[in-house]
């Protein structure tokens, strides 16, 4: 498998928060060990490279997907700031081989991509955005056009413009134009990775500098030649300081999920129990989810609950909710709040099969976590639950105790 990753934005939008750094290394919270880390390499004074305390470059997160796919071979397109990109590249050992493709002056999105194909072996190669990340299934994604994208559904955007399809007779989707950026309620957006046929596609007579979108997209979906793929994988673009700062979370949060989720999946068990805030939702430091508006999905958890309902025989949410206790919301505003959750489960194609909450304000409450309460609970609903076949998934030291004080498996996210 073999990639481009297209590395030579200015970062215009950016340059408020971070200074002569190419955006695609702007410094993203590490997560801790959620992250697998390339090995580092020394240089000729036995130092290796440094990201500031606690951050990775945003570039490290992208090539840690690519990595889950075996990619032999990635062409790295630099221009602005290459050395620092470069740099970075040489100071680790990766698992794949790699070439740059460097701009000596700007050529453009089309010019950047073609030098760098002009560094391809493959015959088939993917594209991706060097500030983007839209971790789609490469193994699933078709190269049945010149050019294939990869499409993510989206609801009230406008920082994007949409993109229109046509289903052709054998189901697969045909492009058939790009629309201008403008409130959309909900439609499919240009994800930024490409699945590119170099048979298929002859960029030789076009000028040394242009534009892939509108010398090659527009056109080719205007003959039908351009392809599309629909992925709802999670999506970020760090382009402007607002999805930049919300990186800071979601993309360590994404690799917590994941490396949870492998786990949910190897486990021996029949019986899957779910914590909510931390492990479905973002948690919110000192305050309560009170309203569906403050409810935010881990990144990434709605595309592996299908995986876990294929697994596990009963699925069981069990969360302590004092708000309620508190008087901070309502039982209603709670009911709401899990009405919309199972909404999005469903249409996820997931399941969650029992909701338990302890409302108690008391720890000495016999159903509140780390109590064993709402465990009994479950058992007297589903009778085929053993403990020797449960395990749960958490993200606080509660949880953990839950599971010990249940005798059930224990896993961290």
């Amino acid at each position: 498998m073999e990639v481009i990753v297209l590395c030579g934005g200015l970062g215009t939008r950016l340059r408020s928060v971070i200074h002569e750094i190419p955006k695609t290394l702007a410094p993203i919270a590490s997560g801790g060990s959620v992250l697998p880390e390339a090995s580092k390499k020394a240089d000729a004074s036995g130092r290796t490279d440094a990201s500031g305390e606690g951050e990775v470059p945003f570039l490290q997160y992208l090539l840690a997907w690519l990595g889950r796919y075996g990619v032999t071979h990635v062409v790295f397109s630099v221009g602005y700031l290459r050395e620092q990109v470069m740099a970075f590249v040489r100071a680790k050992e990766w698992p794949f081989s790699y070439d740059f493709a460097v701009e000596e002056t700007p050529l453009g999105t089309g010019g950047g991509i073609r030098l760098a194909l002009s560094l391809c072996r493959e015959q088939q190669v993917f594209v991706v955005n060097g500030d983007t990340f839209f971790p789609v299934d490469l193994d699933r994604m078709p190269f049945r056009m010149p050019v294939t994208l990869a499409l993510k559904p989206m609801k009230d955007f406008s920082r994007y413009g949409a993109v229109s399809v046509m289903p052709g007779p054998t189901g697969h989707l045909t492009v058939t134009a790009f629309h201008e950026k403008r409130p959309c309620a909900e439609g499919l957006i240009n994800g930024g990775v490409y699945a590119i046929d170099r048979s298929r596609l002859d960029l030789s007579c076009l000028p040394e500098k242009f534009s892939f979108e509108k010398e090659v997209l527009e056109p080719g979906a205007a003959i039908g030649e351009i392809g599309g793929w629909v992925s709802d994988a999670y999506f970020i673009d760090i382009g402007i300081p607002e999805d930049y700062a919300l990186a800071q979370w979601a993309l360590p949060a994404y690799f917590a999920v994941q490396k949870a989720s492998e786990a949910v999946l190897q486990a021996q068990a029949s019986t899957l129990f779910l914590d909510r805030d931390g492990v479905l939702n973002r948690h919110l430091p000192g305050d309560y989810v009170k309203s569906r508006a403050q409810w935010q999905w881990m990144p990434g958890v709605l595309q592996e609950l299908p995986r876990w309902a294929a697994k596990y025989r009963h699925i069981i949410l069990v969360t302590n909710q004092r708000g309620v206790g508190k008087g901070l919301m309502t039982d209603e505003d709670l009911s709401a709040i899990h009405a919309q959750m199972m909404a999005d489960v469903l249409e996820a194609g997931g399941r969650i099969d029992l909701i338990l909450c302890c409302t108690a304000v008391s720890d000495q409450d016999p159903r509140r976590k780390p109590h064993p309460g709402m465990f009994y609970e479950a058992c007297g609903l589903f009778p085929d639950i053993v403990p020797e076949q449960s395990v749960m998934l958490g993200d606080a030291d509660s949880d953990a105790a839950f599971a010990k004080n249940c005798g059930i498996g224990f896993i961290r996210l």
